[in-house]
């Protein structure tokens, strides 16, 4: 308890409010996206609805080569940023494991002359975002897999009775598999953020104001919205 004590004494009060503010953003904007206002959908479920329409139009598209494509360049976006945040937490890793290195450059930049525990776990809130985000993509590659299968195994025959809600299941697992992906690109945001921690506790909060701007952008006032906007009947099938 006394050595937690110390280790706790080694951090501001301003330190433990930066970290609290980026964990808390991190999950309100995921939550804001996810289940976005009425009045203004985000990308992502927008995307959701053509998702859902994608696998209405597969059941009679023939052949079904296009689709098939289709998802495994989604699972080969999957993959790659699944190996990229592997090397990446094998990187901060190393670095934790040579944090001499770093106490040294800081000092040297006089950014402080904390002790290398404190570098460490400096470092360790990008290596969380980072585990998160690989979890996320891994998870997403295997439910597009699961997707891959169920629209295998949708009938060719439009009228078959199980055509119909063969491609429904298929949609929804491939939207759950997006949400996976999509979480896992947040957390990629939020673990680059995560970083300025090195340079103290205002400049983390300065970047995860930045992380959130930029993010909320993306859902809720990019060009790409309003491109997807266009088709007023997909908006509002997705409320």
């Amino acid at each position: 308890m006394r050595d937690t004590l110390d280790l706790l004494r080694l951090f501001t009060t301003l330190d433990f409010v930066a970290v609290g503010t980026i964990l808390v953003a991190w999950a309100a904007i995921g939550w804001l996206i996810e289940n976005p206002p009425r009045t203004r959908l985000s990308v992502s479920r927008l995307m959701a609805q053509y998702r859902r329409e994608w696998m209405q139009v597969m059941v009679t598209r023939q052949p079904r080569i296009f689709d098939a494509q289709a998802l495994g360049t989604l699972r080969q976006g999957t993959s790659f940023f699944a190996s990229a945040t592997m090397i990446a937490i094998g990187g901060a890793l190393a670095l934790i494991g040579n944090a001499e290195q770093l106490q040294g450059i800081a000092q040297d930049l006089t950014l402080g002359r904390d002790p290398r525990i404190v570098w460490e776990l400096k470092l360790l809130l990008a290596v969380f975002f980072l585990a998160n985000a690989f979890l996320k993509f891994v998870w997403a590659h295997r439910l597009f897999g699961y997707c891959l299968v169920l629209m295998g195994s949708v009938p060719n025959d439009p009228d078959d009775p199980a055509a119909w809600p063969r491609a429904a299941q298929a949609a929804e697992i491939n939207i759950t598999a997006v949400r996976g992906f999509n979480r896992g690109l947040r957390s990629v945001y939020f673990a680059f953020g995560a970083t300025a921690w090195m340079l103290g506790a205002l400049p983390l909060m300065a970047a995860t104001a930045i992380t959130l701007g930029v993010l909320w952008r993306r859902e809720f006032a990019s060009q790409s919205r309003a491109v997807l906007m266009r088709n007023g009947d997909a908006a509002d099938t997705a409320k």
